[in-house]
């Protein structure tokens, strides 16, 4: 209950940072990426490299330099159970297919690491901690977290999402439905719905599923199209 208690209430010191000059950018993005040990290390490749794929995809770098700024900022970050959420990649300005590649690149050669249990609310809530002193402004911020379970440890996703909602930002979901069972558990057909229902929110939120792992690039590039481009979401100046 401690832990659950400090994770939630953590996210409380978002809402008082003080004003100060930053660089100002179309959209902060934070990609909460699941390694949590029902992803196998085909699937964690097939995962790692569909966000390579999307983000130096030609759509997205259209997408990203039609915003007013013509960048973005990105922060990649992997997260497991309540004891592990990590940054792979700091917040990096996206202005350009070249530092599209140069982020993709980092991306291809960090470690990856896999770890007992799924703590998407954990997960959240350190993902809505990047924004503290990032050092960039925008009208959007927003979290996009994938992964191919439902919350089984620390403080339920809905709390946390609840929360940061409050304070203006946006969670999308890419959940994977995975037809195979789990550690000798059965697939969850609905993973989908619990998305929906305890892990997205804020102003045009939305789920993206993807079917299986192979089909986990599409899903995130489509997913990065609309987030880059804002497509449905309320436009208002947040702080860095």
């Amino acid at each position: 209950m401690k832990r659950r208690t400090a994770l939630v209430g953590s996210l409380a010191s978002l809402a008082s940072l003080p004003a100060r000059a930053a660089t100002p950018v179309d959209l902060q993005l934070v990609l909460a990426v699941d390694v949590s040990r029902s992803i196998d290390e085909v699937e964690a490749e097939l995962q790692r490299r569909g966000y390579i794929e999307a983000l130096t995809n030609e759509r997205i770098i259209d997408a990203i330099l039609s915003g007013e700024n013509r960048r973005i900022a990105v922060c990649y970050t992997e997260w497991a159970g309540t004891h592990y959420q990590v940054v792979v990649i700091d917040w990096t300005v996206i202005d350009s297919a070249a530092a599209a590649r140069r982020f993709a690149d980092k991306l291809a050669e960090a470690p990856r690491e896999s770890q007992s249990w799924t703590a998407v609310g954990a997960a959240l809530a350190y993902a809505g901690q990047r924004f503290d002193n990032s050092g960039f402004v925008s009208r959007r911020r927003v979290i996009d977290i994938s992964g191919d379970g439902r919350t089984n440890d620390g403080p339920p996703a809905e709390l946390v999402r609840d929360r940061l909602v409050q304070l203006g930002i946006v969670v999308n979901g890419l959940p994977v439905m995975m037809n195979r069972t789990n550690f000798g558990r059965p697939p969850d057909l609905a993973l989908d719905k619990y998305y929906e229902e305890n892990v997205i929110g804020g102003p045009g939120a939305f789920v993206i599923v993807a079917d299986n792992f192979e089909h986990f690039g599409r899903a995130v590039r489509n997913k990065l199209v609309r987030e880059v481009s804002g497509i449905g979401e309320a436009s208002r100046p947040t702080p860095a």
